[in-house]
């Protein structure tokens, strides 16, 4: 299944927005890149329709079809009535001529098949009495039943797409002929491959529009009208409904529901037994086939596509022959997923390694993509997720790693807003100026702890100050001081390296140098009284004394 829909592992940013928005949580992360598990994928296509960086790519079976054609055989298209809502203004006529020009047979619309469709649903509410009814249309919603509610499975409609019907009609009418679905869904290439040699292969929208634009074909804004053509209302939200008999059974309730999760809730009520007497149109995408995923991405207008639905569909049903209802069925069965179930133990310690220790500990926030940290939990065990999806354990793991750094260095480490306020001081600094708690200074003007014209200065020019030697006077402690800015945050960092025993140091040996200069001036006058006594005698000698002891007195004071 997963062949379908693939990912372009290059383009994988890891941001999680596929997994958040996936209905099923069918993709698994690893080596930060995710991965689709084809065996949990309903196909819905949200992963491709939201992923930011176009990582999510459809199968394209372009090629398949040129060779096709090339064989020799009639290949006809079967054209989803959703065509009207992405082809603006271009009705089946100009759209049969465009496939006809790239080598298509002949083109029909598969609301044809649609209204086989519903007139089957009609005679199984009229003749069997089912208690519960759900359409079988969408092929993501039966894979989301056969996967995730096998207990509705008896509810699901055992009967064909309209796809289906149409393709085998084509079929009926002309043997040798193959069948190309063309349409807005991803999930209909896996049901044409499923249940082979019905329909033989399937593009999308894109798909064409792109085979159209190497061909240079261009469409022509042409609407042609049949007023036997009711089921074309069949790709919008209460369109099947649309198209049944006024006259069905009115002890049924008769509804509508769009999008996966609506379905979900829906399914779970029946599991539960809080429906009965229904029957249910269920369609994956919200707005139904007009909001499917290629549509959804690339032609989102819900309003203007459903008008334009509405005003292309007739009033009767197409004049098509009805098959007996044994040609008609189609079995679906329960779909294992095959998923390991964590034991209670093993989801505890997965919530330990998110630093999930406590019940408190477990914010659901749903960044990582699940809804809660205990179905975060039970994807790691499952190889779905990694522990390093949980964004406030990140956080907290990055600011305690860094927290430490800072708190441990021997430095005092202030960090400012571009407003002079303090944001971040560390133990350190605190020590350093004597300030018993961080809560008395944070969000303070530095000017009470510290001289703020270093930080202005910084601030003005840009240009750091590195290793300035301060005396803090009201803490008496001498620091050597650097300021530095950071930019892009807008910071001002102050580093304070405490240096007042060397400074103390450095002073007392001054000490010691001037009193030793002063003993030996004191040595140097009474040498020369003893010179001038005895000047007569020592002669030169005399002279040389004093030049002596008056470098000695120099070395000392350099010193």
């Amino acid at each position: 299944m997963s062949e379908f829909l693939r990912l372009k592992k290059s383009n994988c940013k890891n941001c999680y927005k596929c997994i958040r928005h996936c209905p099923v949580k069918s993709i698994r992360f690893s080596g930060n890149q995710a991965h689709i598990v084809g065996n949990e994928c309903i196909l819905c296509g949200q992963c491709f329709v939201i992923c930011p960086q176009n990582a999510k790519e459809i199968a394209d079976e372009t090629e398949k079809v040129k060779v096709m054609i090339q064989s020799g055989d009639p290949v006809i298209a079967s054209v989803a009535p959703s065509f009207i809502a992405n082809y603006d203004g271009v009705g089946i006529e100009e759209l049969r001529a465009g496939l006809k020009k790239l080598g298509f047979a002949d083109a029909e619309e598969t609301a044809i098949g649609a209204t086989i469709v519903k007139r089957e649903y009609e005679r199984l509410l009229e003749t069997e009495h089912r208690e519960i009814l759900i359409s079988s249309c969408c092929h993501s919603v039966n894979l989301l039943i056969q996967k995730y509610f096998p207990n509705c499975l008896q509810y699901l409609a055992d009967v064909v797409s309209p796809m289906q019907a149409h393709c085998a009609d084509i079929k009926k009418r002309i043997p040798e002929a193959k069948t190309v679905f063309i349409g807005p869904c991803v999930a209909k290439k896996d049901e044409a491959d499923y249940y082979s040699g019905i329909t033989d292969a399937v593009l999308t929208y894109e798909e064409l529009t792109e085979w159209f634009k190497r061909e240079g074909i261009e469409l022509q804004k042409k609407v042609d009208s049949n007023d036997n053509s009711l089921a074309r209302f069949f790709p919008t939200t209460g369109g099947i409904l649309k198209t049944m008999s006024k006259n069905m059974r009115s002890d049924y309730t008769y509804l509508a529901i769009d999008g996966v999760e609506n379905c979900i809730s829906a399914l779970r009520d029946i599991e539960e037994g809080g429906l009965r007497g229904c029957f249910i149109e269920m369609s994956a995408c919200i707005g139904s086939c007009v909001g499917g995923p290629v549509m959804e991405k690339y032609h989102r207008s819900p309003v203007r596509d459903y008008k334009a639905v509405s005003d292309y569909a007739g009033n009767e049903d197409f004049e098509t022959p009805q098959p007996e209802p044994s040609n008609l069925r189609k079995n679906m069965e329960f779909i294992d997923r095959k998923l390991p179930q964590p034991s209670e133990s093993e989801i505890r310690e997965a919530l330990n390694r998110m630093g999930k220790t406590k019940p408190e500990d477990e914010l659901n926030c749903g960044s990582c993509g699940y809804d809660t940290c205990r179905e975060k939990a039970i994807a790691i065990i499952q190889g779905k997720a990694e522990v390093s999806m949980c964004l406030p354990y990140l956080k907290e793991k990055a600011e305690s790693f860094s927290g430490n750094i800072i708190n441990n260095t021997p430095n005092g480490i202030l960090v400012l807003n571009e407003d002079f306020e303090v944001q971040q001081i560390n133990r350190a600094a605190l020590k350093l100026m004597n300030i018993p708690r961080e809560s008395d200074v944070m969000g303070e003007q530095v000017i009470r702890i510290l001289d703020p014209k270093p930080f202005m200065e910084v601030k003005r020019t840009g240009r750091s100050i590195r290793n300035k030697r301060v005396y803090l006077a009201e803490y008496d402690r001498y620091v050597e001081q650097t300021v530095l800015q950071d930019k892009e945050y807008k910071l001002l960092i102050c580093i304070l390296r405490d240096v007042t025993d060397e400074e103390q140091q450095r002073q007392k040996k001054d000490e010691i140098s001037h009193q030793t200069v002063e003993i030996a001036d004191k040595v140097v006058e009474k040498q020369m009284r003893i010179v001038q006594d005895i000047a007569s005698l020592l002669g030169e000698t005399a002279a040389e004394t004093k030049i002596a002891l008056s470098k000695l007195k120099e070395s000392i004071s350099d010193e």
